[in-house]
C-alpha cells in the first residue's frame, strides 16, 4: 500500500450553524490534501474538530451551501453535545486540581 492512500481517502467537511437557520450548513468539504487543510484551518482557528468517516462521507456528497438533512440531525446533536461537554479548559482544570493520578 501506498504511503498516500491514507491522505488520499481522508474526507472533511465544516459545518455552519447560525441560530436564524433551521439546520447546520455545509461551508467546506473536501478529499485528501483539501481535507487536511480543512482540519488545519479548523486547529488554527481553534475550531473544534469531530472525526466520523461515515458521516463525512455522507455529509461530502451534499453540495456546499446545503443544509444537513433531518435524517442527519440527530448524529449531528451528538456531536455538539460532545463539544459541550469536551473542553480544553475543563481539561486543563481537572489535571491542575487533580493530583492523584500519575
Amino acid at each position: 500500500m501506498s504511503r498516500y492512500s491514507g491522505k488520499i481517502n481522508k474526507k472533511a467537511v465544516a459545518l455552519k450553524y447560525d441560530s436564524d437557520q433551521v439546520a447546520p450548513v455545509i461551508v467546506a468539504s473536501g478529499m485528501g490534501h483539501v481535507a487536511e487543510k480543512i482540519v488545519e484551518l479548523a486547529a488554527e482557528n481553534s475550531v473544534p474538530v469531530y472525526e466520523d468517516t461515515s458521516l463525512a462521507t455522507i455529509l461530502s456528497r451534499l453540495e456546499l451551501g446545503a443544509e444537513v438533512p433531518e435524517e442527519l440531525y440527530k448524529a449531528i446533536v451528538d456531536i455538539y453535545v460532545y463539544f459541550l461537554k469536551f473542553s480544553p479548559s475543563n481539561i486543563r482544570n481537572d489535571s491542575e486540581t487533580d493530583t492523584t493520578k500519575g
